[in-house]
């Protein structure tokens, strides 16, 4: 599965035959310093983009939020248009518009962007000289992924902090995704996620979509094909074939791996994946078919038999804003 964005997408599409599932999630993405301002305005503006192109060129595509639409949509030969947003700071703070964003067709929340959130630390935090806000998830955080848990929406875990990584696995009753992120034993990006992590991500059901960002793989400007090989096989060995998926994300990075510069080279990719002798046509089915929405929508089932309400959870006021209005509903 390859991520897609609208400023920019983090799409999953179909190249190498039946091994890959026809989806596109698409990453309805804006700028930090939206943060306190408008980010709510501009993320449901990227939302109408998305909606409409997917009119625009339906039948070829068409909106899937649920996995019985995902189903659907692959008997008819067409392509899943998903949606996602990236960044935390689109929530503006408030559960009730993370309720609104799975209403109109939300189905996986990157807790943060490139910052932090009030509720929640970035990767920034760990890169050397750099100090946590939050330490991780706040209480208001944890709310967030309940809610989340609750209404079937995924949690993604890239460009979050390790102790976010762990807070969020801790406080998640369904399965996680990275979106796009890659192994930090291979390369210590922040942005890679460390073996722990994947040990625990492998309980948890979760699965890590391998970036090809040649600073993910190589923490260099230049890899090879062999190096994305490497990350997925590292994954596999440490969190198991389970947890393992593709998330390139070639529409928002601009050093790809030799060999591997766009969803045209999947057939090479599964072919140096079966050469190392640790994979089979079956294994690599898994890789293209993650069914994490299905599992999300078990964990909202069960909350919805247990007549779990809403979480009403306020965010504590973190300062005065002169974009946020102070009257009392």
């Amino acid at each position: 599965m390859l991520p897609t964005k609208t400023t920019g997408s983090r799409g999953q599409s179909t190249i190498f035959g039946k091994l890959l599932d026809c989806r596109l999630f698409w990453a309805a993405y804006v700028p930090c310093d939206s943060q306190h301002k408008d980010a709510v305005q501009l993320t449901l503006e990227q939302i109408d983009v998305i909606r409409r192109f997917t009119e625009q060129y339906h039948p070829r595509l068409t909106l899937c939020t649920s996995s019985e639409d995902i189903k659907a949509a692959y008997k008819r030969h067409q392509l899943c248009s998903l949606i996602g947003v990236e960044g935390g700071h689109s929530l503006a703070g408030s559960l009730a518009v993370l309720r609104t964003l799975y209403h109109i067709g939300v189905r996986y929340l990157t807790l943060t962007s490139t910052c932090n959130t009030p509720w929640a630390d970035c990767s920034h935090a760990d890169m050397p000289g750099k100090k946590a806000e939050h330490g991780g998830l706040t209480n208001f955080g944890k709310s967030v992924i309940k809610e989340m848990n609750r209404m079937g929406m995924i949690v993604d875990l890239s460009h979050v902090s390790v102790n976010t990584m762990r807070d969020a696995l801790e406080v998640s009753k369904a399965p996680v995704i990275f979106s796009h992120s890659s192994a930090h034993a291979l390369c210590n990006s922040t942005r890679n996620v460390p073996d722990e992590t994947l040990r625990k991500l492998a309980l948890n059901k979760g699965v890590i979509m391998v970036n090809f960002y040649s600073l993910f793989l190589t923490c260099k400007e230049v890899s090879t094909i062999a190096d994305a090989v490497a990350h997925i096989n590292h994954i596999r060995e440490v969190a198991g074939v389970d947890s393992v998926g593709l998330g390139a994300g070639y529409d928002g990075i601009n050093y790809v791996p030799q060999g591997l510069e766009d969803v045209s080279s999947y057939p090479a990719l599964f072919a140096e994946l079966i050469a190392t002798g640790k994979w089979s046509v079956d294994d690599l089915k898994k890789i293209g078919r993650v069914q994490f929405p299905a599992e999300a929508e078990r964990i909202r089932d069960e909350f919805k038999k247990a007549n779990v309400p809403p979480y009403e959870d306020v965010m504590p006021k973190q300062k005065d804003n002169n974009c946020t209005s102070q009257a009392n509903f």
